[in-house]
């Protein structure tokens, strides 16, 4: 038997022995990668209720309140990607701490600030902390559990914290606000980023691949550029129109941008994006359903804030309540998913999803002006709309993270947490829009009603896009590895601890498996 095969034989032999359940210790590593996940996902909304009072505060005027949520959703969503491949060089272990370090100490001096610009300045580095440590905590997870059951199982469970985390953010966002004060929305942070910091070291191991090619400087300046670029050009539009100069400037210069880094892409000797692996199927149309699935909830959740509030007169404290009925439903999302995930395909799950949330989100087309009768629909809505809208970024996250080596763990995550905060970003300011051309100009609760319809309707339109998409583009059933995780793997093998949890990559490359094998029928990748 030659050197290769016998290495493939070891490997595939220890991987197949290794249990399909989650050890203790992996259970750990599992427990500390969910609640760094979980406070940043309540860092995205939970400041949302409280800009008024911070306002007040601190002295911002009411049309630069805006920029406490641009500032941190510019270097959030433009940083994403760079800073994710920067995990593959230095380990993403490296990048996951440091990041949450630097989530602690900007949230310390967001709660202390006396002035709007160190408050902003605060905002730019949780911002950065969230994309360093986002897409490194993904990696670490995708390469700690072997693919197939196990890592459904973990991505389900952090899809299901994530979006929990989102609407949790908030109704904590309010509660804090109202009952201590809008600091205590910047405090909450740092107790838990100290006791990732203090644990983590213990538990997790590094994770990088072998061999490390240099960072591509004109690709990295570039796509973050150009992120900046569409993220700012979309904020402004939210703010003050589609047609105003800085949304135009901003949209156009980061299109620009953008395909100035796929030329370069096209021409650098060690892309920070390789062009080959944007043209999986998986990875590709994978992003394009999690960037829909992000953008349409979160948005959902700003255009319910506005009917609770605008239309049956609740405080934004009782709005933020309210959606903790779309929370539990994330939560039931997210656990179901993996049990679908095994029983069915991917694509399945995607199309599924997608409809039960396309569904539910028509259902609030009738929502009308009377409270009672409104909740008793609007509350089951939110739930079975959560349940899908899960079961939609837990399939996206396995979809575009599958069938990939260790070594392009970190662009997979990367590319993923980048299509979240997109979208996250993106939504909120395209159903503003199209709200405000549904008003006619007008400001009346009649008037606020008549636009959030017709943006629930575009909304729903969105979803069904996606399922359409995942329909046509991903067919076929997802390549699920029995035992061993690095079958169909395209390049190099996985070296796994007796726990599941991957500690590297092995230098032997692995020949690529007869296609009589049945798990090489019916993949997404092209």
């Amino acid at each position: 038997m030659s050197t290769t095969a016998t290495a493939t034989a070891g490997v595939t032999a220890r991987a197949g022995a290794d249990p399909q359940r989650l050890t203790g210790r992996s259970k750990l590593v599992l427990a500390v990668l969910l609640v760094a996940q979980f406070m940043l996902a309540v860092d995205f909304s939970i400041l949302n209720v409280a800009l008024p009072a911070i306002g007040d505060g601190l002295g911002f005027a009411l049309s630069d309140l805006q920029w406490i949520a641009t500032s941190f959703a510019l270097s959030a969503a433009g940083f994403t990607l760079f800073l994710g491949r920067i995990g593959d060089l230095v380990g993403r272990k490296r990048i996951f701490m440091g990041g949450i370090g630097l989530l602690g100490l900007a949230s310390l001096l967001g709660g202390l600030t006396t002035s709007p610009e160190v408050l902003l300045a605060a905002r730019v580095a949780q911002g950065l902390a969230t994309a360093a440590a986002t897409p490194a905590g993904l990696s670490l997870l995708t390469t700690s559990f072997a693919e197939g059951p196990l890592r459904q199982k973990a991505l389900g469970i952090n899809g299901a914290l994530m979006s929990a985390g989102f609407t949790t953010g908030a109704i904590l966002g309010g509660v804090l606000t109202d009952l201590l004060s809008w600091r205590w929305t910047f405090f909450v942070n740092v107790p838990v980023a100290l006791a990732v910091v203090l644990v983590a070291p213990a538990v997790i191991k590094e994770s990088r691949p072998a061999a490390r090619a240099g960072l591509d400087l004109p690709g990295a300046l570039t796509v973050t550029l150009g992120l900046l670029g569409l993220v700012y050009g979309m904020t402004q539009a939210g703010a003050y129109g589609w047609t105003h100069p800085h949304a135009l400037a901003g949209l156009a210069g980061g299109a620009l941008l953008l395909a100035a880094f796929v030329l370069i892409e096209r021409t650098v000797a060690a892309p920070l994006v390789p062009l080959g692996t944007l043209r999986r199927r998986n990875v590709a149309w994978g992003n394009v359903l999690g960037l829909l699935a992000f953008a349409t909830e979160t948005s959902l959740v700003y255009l319910l804030t506005l009917y609770l509030q605008k239309t049956l007169g609740f405080s934004a404290l009782a709005a933020g309540v309210s959606f903790g009925v779309l929370g539990a439903g994330t939560v039931v999302g997210g656990l179901v998913a993996p049990r679908l995930l095994a029983r069915t395909s991917t694509p399945a799950v995607l199309v599924g999803g997608g409809i039960v949330q396309a569904v539910s989100t028509a259902a609030l087309l009738f929502l009308g002006t009377t409270t009672g009768a409104s909740l008793a629909l609007l509350l089951p809505a939110t739930f079975l709309g959560g349940v899908g809208n899960m079961l939609v970024i837990v399939g996206f996250m396995v979809t575009a993270t599958s069938g990939l080596p260790d070594a392009e763990q970190g662009l997979a995550t990367g590319l993923a947490s980048m299509s979240q905060q997109v979208g996250i970003t993106m939504g909120t300011p395209v159903m503003s829009a199209v709200v405000t051309a549904g008003t006619a100009g007008a400001a009346t609760a009649s008037a606020v009603h008549r636009g959030v319809t017709t943006a629930i309707a575009v909304n729903a339109a969105l979803v069904l896009l996606g399922v359409a998409a995942a329909a046509l583009f991903l067919r076929g059933r997802t390549a699920r590895p029995s035992g061993d995780a690095s079958r169909g793997a395209p390049a190099g093998l996985r070296r796994e601890s007796s726990g599941g949890e991957v500690t590297g990559e092995a230098s032997v490359p692995v020949r690529p498996p007869p296609p009589d094998r049945p798990w090489c029928r019916g993949g997404l990748s092209a």
